[in-house]
């Protein structure tokens, strides 16, 4: 496997903003889709967003729509997903996934280890 490494995440407080990352090494990036998923306790996985290789197709989960934004860097080999207006429940570990433009989680090949985000009311 190749290791995908999310970066970003954190603490804010309701109504900020943060802009996670997610490295990707050793495969050819610019040939895949890519995806961010969440995962609160207690919930299963879901879709925050994903991007096909050239960044031209996005897909949004209902709950992010509007708020977060998916992009991609081919060059640096780097999957951005800025989060803007956060609420509570944004609230869970966020994951990057590589290999294809699906918004399930079972169609993904490779993850990343994870990344805390905690939203404050």
């Amino acid at each position: 496997q190749v290791p995908l490494v999310e970066s970003g995440g954190g603490l804010v407080h309701a109504g900020g903003s943060l802009r996670l990352s997610c490295a990707d090494s050793g495969r050819t990036f610019s040939n895949y889709g890519m995806g961010w998923f969440r995962q609160a306790p207690g919930k299963e996985r879901e879709l925050v967003a994903a991007i096909n290789w050239s960044g031209k197709i996005k897909y949004y989960g209902d709950s992010v729509k509007g708020r977060f934004t998916i992009s991609r860097d081919n060059a640096k080999n780097t999957v951005y997903l800025q989060m803007n207006s956060l609420k509570p429940e944004d609230t869970a570990v966020y994951y990057c996934a590589a290999g294809t433009t699906s918004i399930r989680p079972s169609d993904y090949n490779d993850w990343g280890q994870g990344t805390q985000v905690t939203v404050s009311s």
